[in-house]
């Protein structure tokens, strides 16, 4: 299947909100299509070294603001996985043949969703940062809407975004939480020395 592409130093995961702000004409000219057409367009993570393979397909939602001179903030959310195939420069925007990605391996035990989701509260409560956080179901995969909304590294999102396992993935967002919580665990406890007039 034939998609437009837009390159971001962003890693869109399923199920993720991204605003947009739209200023480029050959962008705003992808956007029409994709309106007029109802046809989603892949987000990829572009770096000096060139783009990613593995993407998320992107749907419109709500145009937020028009400006008078032709700009726009578009709210967006992630979709689906793909592999890019074959690119396609025979419009003003770039298109890509993708192929869609299918999760193959086992799913995550509800038990290492209900680890994994412990983890995410206990980071955010220790790093004293105030995030939304959707509803979570234990019961289908929720390593996506979590690793969506912690401020994490774009290396990181990327290699969830290629894996094609829940339980893989769940496993490595729960290794993650880990070498954050031993590090916010230390700072917690050098922190509580120090004001009571000790020094490590």
């Amino acid at each position: 299947m034939k998609i437009p592409l837009f390159p971001l130093d962003v890693v869109l995961l399923p199920g993720a909100a991204l605003p947009l702000h739209i200023f480029e004409e050959r962008y705003r000219e992808m956007f029409r299509d994709c309106m007029a057409t109802g046809l989603e367009f892949g987000v990829v993570r572009a770096q000096e070294e060139g783009m990613s393979v593995v993407g998320c397909s992107a749907s419109i939602g709500r145009i937020l603001h028009r400006y008078p001179d032709g700009r726009f903030d578009v709210m967006c959310r992630g979709e689906r996985r793909f592999e890019i195939e074959m690119l396609d420069d025979s419009r003003s925007y770039l298109q890509a043949e993708v192929d869609w990605l299918h999760d193959e391996g086992p799913q995550a035990t509800r038990s290492d969703r209900e680890l994994c989701a412990a983890m995410h509260f206990e980071v955010i409560e220790r790093s004293n940062i105030n995030l939304p956080m959707p509803p979570l179901d234990l019961d289908r995969p929720i390593a996506y809407s979590l690793a969506s909304v912690l401020p994490t590294d774009l290396d990181f999102q990327q290699q969830m975004l290629a894996t094609r396992s829940d339980a893989e993935r769940t496993r490595k967002l729960c290794e993650f939480y880990e070498v954050l919580l031993n590090k916010l665990r230390t700072e917690a406890v050098n922190g509580s020395v120090q004001r009571n007039g000790h020094v490590m």
